[in-house]
């Protein structure tokens, strides 16, 4: 077991005071077997009206409300929580999942709606046929062609990290050779969606207490992987960006069907024409009482 501490900042500095609008706050780590939330605070500057409610995936979503003008926004998120799961995690899957492919029951498939189904087009069937060529036999053993697919993700594209908003699609990344961990993220799970796995894009935090990991060397980023449904194991955790399985040093935020959905904080403002606003933004993961 592991307790952590997690800090996310968000500052916005205006020219001019300006009027806030709402602002959605998707920033509260999701709970599960793996990870207990032992607290936490969201502080607004200036002061705000917080409420709350889940979305349709369970995601937490506070919605601040302001009265007064400002010039600068603030929200600081601090979570502490316990992460218990294991670095080399053992998956129960079910008899009839063991090998692909196989076919979800009923009730499943209905329930995991939209998560199968590929998000973006491949008319000339490019990206399938990239995905076809991680198939060596049929039928042939379900997790390792998904950790295949998993390390050939890393092994095509390198990593930059962008400051940029927006992900590229699938196939500009492959086209590129490289991306960021939520082009990583997205390119993984169209690839698992083509072949009919649900598969639903995870934002959150990565702990690296060793440094080696990629995508927490930068300051203010958060990070994204991928979990796909497999009968009798559920959601299993992968990132492509580090060619890693399960939720060892993964602290999930949000799970969503669109990486889009998962914008930690989204507003707008009402100012002058010539108003811009300066964002920054910080991250620390750290172990409890470590700053």
């Amino acid at each position: 077991m592991t307790t952590l501490e997690t800090v996310h900042t968000t500052s916005y500095r205006y020219q001019n005071p300006v009027s806030l609008g709402p602002h959605r706050l998707m920033l509260r780590p999701r709970e599960s077997r793996d990870l207990k939330l032992l607290s936490h605070t969201v502080t607004i500057t200036p002061e705000a009206t917080v409420t709350w409610a889940h979305d349709v995936a369970g995601n937490a979503v506070a919605t601040a409300s302001f009265t007064a003008p400002t010039d600068t926004l603030v929200i600081e998120s601090r979570a502490t929580l316990e992460l218990t799961a294991p670095a080399w995690p053992v998956f129960s899957i079910a008899a009839s999942a063991t090998t692909y492919p196989f076919q979800y029951s009923h009730d499943d498939w209905v329930d995991l709606g939209a998560l199968p189904t590929p998000q973006f087009p491949d008319d000339r069937g490019r990206f399938a046929r990239w995905v076809a060529s991680f198939i060596f036999k049929q039928p042939t053993d379900t997790l390792s062609l998904l950790k295949d697919i998993s390390n050939g993700v890393s092994n095509k594209i390198a990593y930059q990290s962008r400051e940029m908003e927006g992900t590229q699609s699938p196939l500009a990344t492959l086209d590129r050779g490289w991306g960021s961990c939520r082009d990583f993220a997205v390119l993984f799970a169209e690839a698992a969606r083509t072949l009919g796995f649900g598969a639903r894009i995870v934002s959150g935090y990565l702990y690296d207490p060793t440094g080696s990991l990629i995508g927490s060397s930068d300051s203010g980023s958060t990070h994204a992987w991928a979990e796909i449904f497999v009968p009798g194991a559920g959601w299993i955790a992968f990132d492509p960006t580090n060619r890693s399985m399960g939720s060892g040093n993964l602290i999930p935020v949000a799970v969503v069907r669109d990486v889009r959905q998962a914008v930690p904080v989204s507003g707008q403002f009402i100012g002058s024409a010539d108003t811009t606003a300066a964002l920054s933004v910080t991250v620390t993961v750290s172990p409890s009482g470590v700053f």
